[in-house]
C-alpha cells in the first residue's frame, strides 16, 4: 500500500489532459485549501476530486470491493475515507467554492466527462 500514490494517479492524469485539451489552465493539490483538491481553479473557486473508485467507496461501483482479509480494519478504513471526503467537500462550500468529483471508472469515457467537465466549469 505504501507505493499507491495520492498524486498524479492515471486517472487524474486523463482528466488534467482533457482539461488542458480544452484551453483550461488550473493549479494542482493547492495546499491552502482543505483536502488538497486534486485541480484548482482559483479564480471561478472550483475545485475537482479524482477519487478512485476502491479508496473512495464508489457506490454501486464494481471497484468498489473489500479484500476478504481483514474485513474490520478495511471498513472502517473505508467508512473513515468517506467521513473525511464528505467533511471536506462541506468545508470547501462553506468557504464558497465549487466541487466536482470524477470516479476513476467515470474516466474510461473521454466524451462523456469532458462535457460533464465543461459543464461544471462553465456555471
Amino acid at each position: 500500500m505504501s507505493r499507491i500514490g495520492a498524486k498524479d494517479t492515471k486517472p487524474e492524469l486523463i482528466v488534467r489532459r482533457i482539461l488542458h485539451s480544452m484551453g483550461y489552465r488550473y493549479r494542482l493539490h493547492a495546499p491552502e485549501l482543505p483536502g488538497k483538491p486534486d485541480i484548482v481553479f482559483r479564480p471561478r473557486k472550483k475545485a475537482i476530486f479524482v477519487h478512485g473508485c476502491f479508496w473512495h467507496r464508489h457506490p454501486g461501483c464494481s471497484k468498489a470491493t473489500t479484500p476478504k482479509t481483514r474485513q474490520q480494519f478495511w471498513q472502517e478504513k473505508f467508512r473513515k475515507n468517506v467521513q473525511r471526503d464528505l467533511a471536506v467537500l462541506q468545508q470547501l462550500s462553506d468557504l464558497g467554492w465549487s466541487c466536482l468529483v470524477v470516479w476513476e471508472c467515470e474516466t474510461s469515457d473521454a466524451d462523456q466527462l469532458s462535457s460533464r467537465l465543461s459543464v461544471f466549469l462553465t456555471d
